[in-house]
């Protein structure tokens, strides 16, 4: 226990809240910029399971943030690279690398395998998509997310409302670290602070942090945050995935001609049409776009002109 003393001598966590971390297990969604801090530390702490699921692979553009890796590491797939430091690391922690795209089909099983579920994609579908089923299978979820030199974190579902309950709706706009930028430090931040929620949750330390939100903005030095513990939940439209689309489906594929391969079987339709759009007489309308964004924002147009059934998909291209 040498390797745990100073962890073991913090009041509320002791030998017991150790055991507890050595038979825990914990889903990683995402192993970029927040996993890169969040992964090491749940390690180090001594949590015996880690899954780590990620589709993509090490850039070099990724380095200045994602500091698990190094140059040697670029190519290779996140996910196995991010499991071969863990092992490094920690021989104590089995992590178990997954190379593939969270979505709704493989969701359900990953959850009922964890104790714990992290946020770390930086997606609006998956954040939903966990949010959503968390809810549904009483799982805690520890989200967060980061844009330039400011951002948030918090502990969803389990005991606590759902992230759909505190954010009903999508931004205006799909701003990414691709596009908007972002800080190394401001990343590992707040990664840091969802490891530290998720030992909270799996020790059980007091006050719990879910239905706590903490806010960043390193920009102007800002630390802020609030409780959402009475939240209501809100109803809202869910993802799918493409392997869920049955054959009395209506997709429609909200992307412009010719900017990406159009989902099999999907109706190619510009947003500005769905106004005038002849809804189906039966049967759900799955809207189709890259990020969920575009998708979301149809679902509500041919809500408010009356449809009944509707889903969204984000294939990710």
């Amino acid at each position: 226990m040498s390797r745990y003393a100073r962890q073991i001598a913090v009041p509320g966590v002791g030998r017991p809240g150790q055991a507890r971390l050595a038979g825990a297990r914990v889903l990683v969604v995402g192993a970029g910029g927040l996993g890169c801090t969040v992964i090491p530390a749940l390690a180090g702490a001594g949590v015996g399971h880690l899954a780590i699921i990620d589709p993509d692979t090490v850039e070099l553009a990724n380095l200045h943030r994602q500091t698990l890796y190094s140059a040697a590491d670029i190519g290779r797939p996140k996910a196995t690279a991010a499991a071969r430091h863990v092992q490094a690391l920690n021989p104590d922690c089995q992590p178990l690398p997954l190379v593939a795209r969270l979505d709704p089909a493989n969701a359900p099983d990953l959850i009922a395998a964890a104790d714990v579920i992290v946020d770390a994609a930086d997606s609006f579908a998956v954040t939903y998509t966990l949010s959503d089923l968390c809810l549904g299978a009483g799982k805690p979820l520890i989200s967060a997310s980061v844009i330039g030199q400011s951002g948030y974190a918090g502990g969803f579902c389990g005991a606590a409302p759902s992230y759909r309950a505190v954010f009903p709706d999508l931004p205006a706009l799909a701003a990414s670290c691709a596009t908007a930028g972002v800080l190394g430090p401001v990343v590992a931040t707040l990664g840091a602070v969802q490891a530290q929620m998720v030992l909270a949750c799996l020790i059980g330390l007091q006050p719990s942090p879910l239905g706590r939100v903490v806010t960043l903005d390193l920009g102007s030095w800002r630390l802020g945050g609030f409780s959402f513990a009475g939240a209501p939940e809100a109803p809202g439209v869910g993802f799918v995935a493409a392997a869920q689309i049955s054959r009395g489906d209506t997709v429609v594929d909200l992307r412009p001609a010719g900017s990406v391969a159009v989902v099999p079987g999907a109706q190619r339709v510009a947003p500005e049409d769905l106004a005038n759009w002849p809804l189906p007489d039966a049967g759900r309308v799955v809207l189709c776009c890259s990020s969920g964004l575009r998708a979301w924002r149809g679902a509500q147009v041919l809500a408010a002109r009356g449809a009944a059934s509707l889903a969204l998909l984000a294939d990710g291209q």
